[in-house]
């Protein structure tokens, strides 16, 4: 890239879902906002602080243009987080999700790095991160 080219900008991450439904109930859950009907759409997308967007694809859509599209095995490929007001945050939203069905993966404790941490997976199983600084870190 010459000095006259200015470098990309980031623009979003994109998640392929098996259940947009599901998906969408999900991290509207966690307090994104998704367009009255979202649940019956190929594409949605919610936008996060500082303009960047979470975008949600159908698998359906993803091989609408790239038919030789396969889901990843052998695990999640992507990993989200999301900060949490205080560590009691962390384990209400947790017990939240967990009680909604939600596969809790990793129960919340308090991690050596200095914050409340735990983490749930989405429909899809990717990872989702919960988490919130510990008082006097």
């Amino acid at each position: 890239m010459n000095s006259s080219t200015a470098a990309p900008r980031f623009a979003f991450v994109g998640i392929a879902v098996s259940d947009m439904a599901a998906s969408v109930a999900f991290y509207r859950r966690l307090g994104l906002a998704f367009p009255e009907g979202a649940e019956q759409e190929p594409h949605v997308e919610a936008e996060l602080p500082g303009g960047v967007l979470l975008v949600l694809d159908s698998e359906s859509t993803i091989r609408s243009f790239h038919p030789g599209w396969r889901p990843p095995t052998g695990g999640a490929r992507v990993g989200l987080a999301f900060r949490c007001e205080n560590p009691a945050h962390v384990d209400a939203v947790y017990e939240d999700l967990v009680g909604a069905g939600y596969h809790g993966e990793l129960k919340p404790f308090d991690a050596f790095w200095g914050q409340r941490y735990a983490v749930v997976h989405d429909p899809d199983g990717n990872g989702v991160d919960l988490l919130s600084p510990l008082p006097g870190s």
